[in-house]
């Protein structure tokens, strides 16, 4: 497949995407015009869709349903299940093709969310008829847990989001899902069913103090607002967290000298291994850019989600 194909065929879905975010407003704003909505549009990355053409071989890039999609982030799950009803019996020419309900039934990595799959068809734009559109409708708290793991992901060199990593990452995140699935009151992540509120909150905790998570997020939010404001041409980064002494620091690498950042970062490892309570990663500017663009109304805020796993962990110490 040459790479002009597959550009033009992402470029393409485009304006069905900016069809689809008009109505969708509109739709929100009649639920609850007081609630402050994000609603997010975007195309999918190009190394996203080649890297699901390789993971599925019967995958054609005509059947993928995600390349155009947009997200709303609701309050709550009874406004998720009200904008779900809208689009379920709304009159007009898309066709909906599929739903796949992950608050009813959650993936076992604890990813929860609604999506409804439309076949477009639009007599006055007919070019683009037959193409997908993709509209993922989550809650605050669902869109936090999605956040995290992109981030964390991105820093790590992890594709997380895709069940991809190191197996202690993704046992964290099935266990936040499931904790969060708790909070919500919704159904529960599979594989956590046995365990009580109170057990799930607890193993979240022990987890997070395993893997020190929110000082690992909190730091990258600041490595990343400093890289973003940055006006060097750094194309590698190389990121120091002193989480006992609330520091980051960061080392940024031109694009021929990813040798130099390599002998830096292994350089920093050998402290590590020494014994300073210090954690580093070498993260490219690029992955940084692609999140700033899949989540732009978001980008890297994962306070919600360290606000919420803090209050998990003060609840999972209560004895009652």
């Amino acid at each position: 497949m040459s790479n002009r194909i597959l550009t033009n065929w992402r470029a393409s879905h485009g304006y069905p995407v900016n069809t689809f975010q008009a109505t969708l407003r509109l739709h929100l704003k009649r639920i609850d015009p007081r609630a402050k909505v994000i609603v997010a549009q975007r195309i999918k990355r190009t190394p996203a869709i080649l890297s699901k053409l390789k993971r599925f071989d019967s995958m054609r890039l005509t059947q993928m349903q995600d390349i155009g999609g947009l997200r709303a982030v609701i309050t709550s799950i009874k406004d998720v299940r009200n904008i779900q009803k809208i689009y379920s019996k709304l009159k007009f020419n898309h066709e909906l093709v599929c739903i796949d309900d992950y608050i009813e039934k959650p993936k076992d990595d604890g990813y929860r969310s609604v999506h409804m799959i439309y076949r477009y068809n639009n007599p006055t734009a007919t070019a683009y008829d037959g193409l997908f559109v993709e509209l993922q409708i989550r809650t605050r708290l669902q869109h936090a847990w999605a956040t995290a793991v992109e981030t964390m992901g991105t820093f790590l060199g992890q594709a997380l989001k895709s069940r991809e990593g190191e197996q202690r990452w993704l046992d964290f995140f099935a266990v936040a899902g499931a904790a969060f699935a708790h909070l919500e009151k919704t159904n529960l992540i599979p594989g956590y069913e046995s365990l009580s509120v109170r057990d799930t909150y607890r193993a979240l905790a022990e987890a997070e103090s395993r893997l020190r998570v929110l000082g690992k997020l909190q730091g990258f939010a600041v490595a990343t607002e400093a890289i973003s404001k940055s006006t060097s041409k750094g194309r590698y980064n190389l990121i120091i967290l002193d989480s006992l002494n609330k520091k980051v620091s960061i080392l940024s690498f031109a694009k021929d000298q990813l040798e130099k950042a390599t002998e830096e970062y292994a350089k920093v490892e050998s402290r590590v291994i020494s014994g300073d309570k210090i954690e580093a990663v070498l993260v490219s500017a690029g992955p940084i850019e692609a999140l700033r663009k899949a989540y732009p109304n978001y980008f890297l805020d994962t306070t919600a989600f360290v606000t919420i796993m803090q209050k998990i962990i003060e609840l999972s110490k209560d004895t009652k």
